[in-house]
């Protein structure tokens, strides 16, 4: 059974989230986009856990169910700001729970120590291994997987609070951890090219902070099982029954390059090394980006794939396409929304647009000039100015790349906090290019 799987979102109760989420909605347009099981998030807090529960149905196996059969699993994200060896680390977790029963433990835990009600994504001062701790006090059966492990502030291996192995972060209890959110900004191949990290299974998640099909689904995982949580928490642990995942273009993510969005200055790797990672503008330390980090870490060459690895798709969403074609500035336009469903009459979903629909079929719906932008997405073609520092890639269709300005229309997804520290002298980056 094929199921496209996006495991981390937010609900209307977290930072910089719409307030138009709700479980109505999140089907939906999971519908829309193709999502076949989505997580529930938030299930900490305390208003959107009684929609949960009012709305959705848990069955034996795992899984909470709408009145028409939607599936999500129980799913949350917590974030942990701590001191450990010597630094201030601050990372996510996406935490998947097997029922409504250690939910129920877990929060009641959680609503001891600190706050649960002021977001959605709850802050607390305890650190990685703690948090295991906790877990595997109430059951095995927890999943903890490092989010956006890469990203600047909140990853765990990130390159302001982060640190430089999962081991080091989760210590002795690192065996309990079986996969990695690869996030927006990286892709599974940039994440082959370190051998740490074999052991782990490679996921991606949207942590959508709206319900739009351009945030639901642009990144996803794929499971070939039958649906029950031990099933898929089986397919993460052993890799049997995960088939691989969606991803958008790692330029396309906020933190893929480095430099400084107030300054407007955006570097490669190798301009940040000969700039010696100060911005020229401002004379501060430039936020260090996830291509930089990763290879600062890496110990294998560009294009290692190692032995097992899934194969995974590289795609951008069908709005962002269509506002490219048209040439306007913003995702939410009335004229982007009107093609999008127009398209979408043909469809039973965009991933079947984006993935499998044939040139001929795309024909009868829109324009030979749209098909052949979506046939370019489907081919890993499409040139993205690389994001930076909080701003997100622009996919750019012009005929002359770096024409198009545009800004998005939403923030926040993996929150910025202000505060850089220097960068270390780096090695072995003179192959990145």
């Amino acid at each position: 059974m094929k199921i496209i799987a996006d495991l981390h979102i937010h609900s209307r109760y977290s930072r910089a989230c719409s307030k138009a989420i709700d479980i109505e909605n999140l089907e939906k347009y999971a519908r829309l986009k193709g999502v076949g099981l989505l997580g529930c998030g938030d299930f900490t807090h305390p208003e959107w856990i009684k929609e949960i529960n009012s709305k959705l149905t848990e069955g034996d196996d795992g899984v909470l169910r709408t009145s028409s059969g939607f599936p999500f699993l129980w799913q949350t994200e917590i974030s942990l700001m701590y001191k450990q060896g010597g630094k201030g680390r601050r990372v996510h977790h996406v935490i998947l729970a097997p029922d409504g029963e250690c939910v129920a433990q877990f929060t009641d835990a959680l609503s001891k120590i600190g706050r649960l009600d002021y977001d959605g994504r709850p802050i607390f001062g305890f650190s990685s291994v703690e948090l295991m701790d906790m877990l595997l006090s109430i059951s095995s059966k927890f999943m903890v997987i490092p989010a956006h492990v890469w990203t600047p502030y909140f990853g765990a291996l990130g390159s302001k609070s982060g640190f430089d192995s999962i081991e080091e972060c989760f210590l002795d209890k690192s065996k309990h951890i079986h996969a990695i959110e690869t996030g927006i900004s990286s892709d599974p191949a940039m994440n082959w090219r370190l051998s740490c990290l074999d052991k782990y299974a490679l996921v991606s998640f949207s942590d959508m902070h709206s319900f739009w099909p351009w945030r639901m689904g642009r990144e996803a995982t794929v499971f070939d099982v039958e649906l029950s949580y031990d099933n898929i928490r089986r397919a993460i642990k052993t890799r049997e029954g995960l088939s691989g995942t969606v991803e958008v273009k790692p330029d396309y993510g906020r933190y893929h390059f480095d430099g400084h969005a107030k300054c407007g200055v955006v570097f490669s790797p190798e301009e940040t090394i000969k700039h010696h990672g100060i911005c020229p503008v401002c004379g501060k330390a430039l936020t260090v980006g996830v291509l930089y980090r990763v290879e600062e870490l890496a110990d294998r060459p560009l294009g290692f794939r190692p032995d097992g690895a899934c194969d995974f798709s590289t795609l951008l969403p069908l709005s962002e396409i269509i506002k490219g074609v048209f040439g306007v500035s913003q995702l939410a336009s009335k004229r982007v929304w009107s093609e999008y469903y127009t398209i979408m009459k043909g469809f039973s979903s965009e991933f079947e647009v984006l993935m499998d629909a044939s040139r001929e079929k795309l024909l009868e719906v829109t324009s030979p000039k749209m098909v052949d932008a979506i046939m370019r997405g489907r081919n890993n073609e499409i040139y993205v100015k690389p994001g930076y520092d909080g701003e997100y890639g622009v996919p750019v269709f012009d005929e002359e790349e770096g024409d198009v300005e545009v800004k998005d229309d939403e923030k926040g997804d993996d929150g910025v906090v202000e505060n850089s520290v220097p960068l270390k002298k780096q090695k072995g980056l003179g192959d990145f290019c």
